[in-house]
């Protein structure tokens, strides 16, 4: 009964947090399944991708609603990381849990960098032909699913960025799309978990629920924030639980 407590209130703070910053609440689920209950890592990351899919169908309804997804762009970004999401999941059933932390938190705080980096990026960058954007699009969408496999996330972490810096989105529609790209993507590789014996399945029946209600509330709030605010909060968040998993020790150094 307490595991399925804390499990709710995992859900919870993970679908506020990703419904208001665009995440499927991955590198907020898999550190707190890790510490508070204990899951190995693998098992953790594939427990939170089955989860993260309802964050992605409740935070980009709540977006659709308000016209903050562009849907050319979802399915550029869908297709190629649905083909590739199994691939990550397979590899992260092969890594040791303590080279998975590090990918995961190098992983945070790159992405974070883009973001920090977002002036200068856009005016070296510039506008970009919509071909060309086209392309970075499917090329993020591969990324994204392997990734997304591999480490238990949404995906959001590499596609807001991208959205932003190549295809000149606004904080705003990036964080829409990307929520609604984690459905297709995060169950090919959630469905890859499952086969892999990675997804403790008697959390979920609390999860589940924690994280719609928090996804609904978190895309709510978010319309009421501005977009540079709202840059910070997934930049801070990022980093910081990047910098937490870079700094795991292998067990052969102990």
């Amino acid at each position: 009964m307490k595991a399925q407590g804390i499990s709710f209130a995992i859900g919870l703070a993970a679908g506020c947090f990703g419904g208001l910053i665009g995440l499927g609440g991955g590198i907020i689920m898999v550190p707190l399944l890790v510490e508070l209950l204990h899951l190995d890592q693998c098992r953790a990351h594939g427990t939170s991708l089955v989860v993260l899919i309802f964050t992605g169908i409740s935070g980009g309804i709540s977006y659709g609603l308000h016209g903050q997804v562009d849907w050319k762009a979802a399915v550029l970004l869908a297709v190629p990381a649905m083909l590739l999401a199994a691939a990550g999941a397979c590899l992260a059933d092969r890594l040791p849990d303590w080279k998975l932390k590090k990918i995961f938190g190098a992983f945070l705080i790159f992405c974070s960098a883009l973001l920090l980096l977002k002036p200068v990026l856009a005016d070296w960058i510039g506008v970009l032909p919509d071909a060309v954007s086209d392309i970075a699009l499917v090329a993020t969408g591969a990324a994204t699913g392997f990734l997304s496999g591999l480490m238990g996330i949404g995906g959001g972490t590499i596609m807001i960025p991208a959205m932003i810096l190549l295809g000149g989105f606004t904080q705003h529609i990036a964080q829409g799309t990307a929520l609604l790209v984690m459905v297709p993507s995060g169950f090919v590789g959630a469905f890859t978990h499952w086969k892999l014996d990675n997804v403790a399945v008697e959390l979920l029946f609390s999860m589940v629920p924690g994280i719609v209600l928090g996804a609904f509330a978190g895309a709510g709030i978010a319309q009421f924030i501005p977009e540079a605010p709202l840059r910070w909060m997934f930049v801070l968040v990022a980093v910081y639980m990047g910098w937490r998993y870079v700094k795991v020790v292998s067990p052969d150094t102990c």
